[in-house]
């Protein structure tokens, strides 16, 4: 007997995207397939000013040779490599699991109708910054 996949639907709309990620890892290692929704919209706590630092030293570090590593600006792609950080690409496990977690920025229409699971935070933090903000930062 087969057992049947879902994928769980996560909404990333104010959610911190360290746990998220963390618990998006955990899932994958489960072998569950995960598609995150509202990517633009998570958020990373500190202050916006040393995220942005942090985030342009590691581009800088990449993008110096031909040969990488190279590290993304789109919030989707920010997002599936913090959690590819999360996953033990060492051991073996993380890697034929990564291809099962799908990030999209808004609400595809296929999810439209799935039940999502959401973050508890109620409201965005003071000293925070959303994955679409530091996309923004990037790119400049």
């Amino acid at each position: 007997m087969k057992q049947e996949v879902t994928t769980l639907v996560i909404d990333a709309e104010n959610a911190v995207v360290g746990r998220l990620a963390s618990y998006t890892a955990k899932q994958l290692l489960l072998g569950k397939e995960i598609a995150i929704v509202n990517t633009e919209k998570a958020i990373i706590t500190g202050s916006p000013e040393k995220i942005r630092d942090k985030y342009l030293r590691l581009r800088r570090a990449g993008g110096a040779t031909i040969k990488g590593p190279f590290f993304p600006s789109n919030p989707e792609r920010i997002l599936k490599r913090i959690i590819k950080g999360m996953l033990p690409m060492r051991k073996g496990r993380g890697k034929p699991v990564l291809h099962k977690v799908k990030c999209y920025t808004g609400i595809p229409a296929e999810f439209k109708e799935s039940k999502l699971i959401k973050s508890n935070i109620s409201e965005p933090r003071l000293k925070s910054l959303t994955l679409k903000q530091l996309s923004q930062k990037l790119k400049k």
